[in-house]
């Protein structure tokens, strides 16, 4: 059995990663960048970097493809179209960027540390809305939230 942690540190070799302040140099090298931010929609509504889409990990290779409820034509079109991939932390941009290689896109690189690595640089984010996120609002919203039953047994 492979635990999270595990199936990141295994993809890592096989993908791309950018910094948050290499992104400013990564845009104006690539223009036609798509942002995919892979959390769920009530991450994305919270706040985002202006301009991603949402495509949530859980129907990420679905959205890749033609002929689903979840396709996302932008998505299914970019596999010759460099892709930033997002999350909060930089795990789940990690594996949605493995499982896009496999399904052919050629420019794919994932966030590394994610939203809270953005937000720690004060890089804009913007709410549901496109209103600007204030950095401290951000700081607690990416500040893990355990309840108890969510700690190992040995950890309560």
């Amino acid at each position: 059995m492979k635990h999270f942690v595990e199936l990141v540190e295994e993809c890592l070799p096989r993908i791309r990663e950018v910094f948050p302040w290499d992104m400013e140099d990564l845009l104006k090298e690539k223009p036609d960048v798509l942002l995919v931010d892979t959390r769920e929609p009530y991450e994305f509504e919270a706040m985002h970097i202006e301009g991603s889409i949402n495509v949530p990990r859980g129907i990420l290779e679905s959205a890749c493809e033609w002929g689903y409820e979840e396709t996302v034509p932008e998505l299914v079109e970019a596999r010759e179209r460099p892709v930033v991939l997002i999350c909060r932390s930089g795990n789940r941009s990690a594996l949605a960027a493995d499982v896009l290689q496999q399904m052919g896109y050629k420019d794919v690189v994932s966030l590394k540390t994610g939203l809270r690595g953005w937000n720690d640089y004060e890089l804009p984010l913007v709410n549901g809305e496109g209103k600007p996120v204030d950095v401290d609002e951000a700081e607690a919203y990416f500040t893990p939230k355990l309840r108890p039953d969510q700690m190992p047994p040995d950890r309560r």
